[in-house]
């Protein structure tokens, strides 16, 4: 968890970035030890940053009330007037790319591979410079190589693809070993999924 928490503090960093009021969620499940989700929020307060322990997969919605409760009370303190995005949007859209690689998953630079930058060249021929852009890379780390936890530094950020998403309003980005459409197992979670004679659900994942 102590190593973990690095991570939880890159996004942090990455939030403050963009001057909005920050509330951290902390999913509770079934074989978490109490005394870890205290170590989560006391560094969330550590960082003056408010949290809720949230119990939803049990409990449902009442699992969550700590955290609506609080976003409430966030929200009702005032709109954030000074927040911003990262970039504007008359960057190029490599410089945008770069812009999130660098200020959110702390690379230390961008390579982009040929064909990744003949297509965003060609997006901006044609009138969609000016569109944000929406980088999809593995969930697994902040990298974009799954076996990097943490937070991980001095490391470069490989575009190897990008598609025009015109309709929604953005530029897909691909950095690294990414399918857009995530394959599914060989065995559907479905399987390992019951509910006992008390009424509690097991099995989820």
């Amino acid at each position: 968890l102590q190593k973990g928490l690095c991570n939880l503090d890159r996004h942090l960093q990455s939030l403050g970035k963009f001057r909005v009021p920050v509330l951290v969620a902390i999913n509770r499940f079934k074989d978490d030890a109490p005394e870890l989700l205290d170590q989560i929020g006391a560094y969330c307060r550590s960082r003056g940053v408010e949290s809720a322990v949230v119990d939803v997969f049990a409990q449902g919605g009442a699992g969550a009330m700590e955290l609506a409760e609080k976003t409430v009370a966030l929200l009702a303190e005032g709109r954030p007037d000074g927040a911003k995005p990262l970039y504007t949007p008359e960057l190029s859209l490599l410089a945008k790319v770069e812009t999130v690689a660098r200020e959110v998953y702390g690379a230390a630079g961008v390579y982009t591979e040929s064909d990744a930058r003949k297509k965003l060249a060609r997006y901006e021929k044609a009138g969609y410079g000016r569109l944000p852009v929406c980088i999809a890379k593995t969930q697994s780390s902040l990298s974009d190589d799954p076996k990097k936890y943490g937070s991980p530094s001095g490391w470069t950020l490989t575009v190897t693809d990008a598609h025009l998403a015109s309709g929604a309003g953005f530029v897909v980005v691909i950095a690294g070993n990414m399918m857009r459409m995530p394959g599914l197992g060989k065995e559907p979670q479905a399987v390992r999924m019951d509910v006992d004679d008390a009424g509690v659900i097991c099995g989820l994942r």
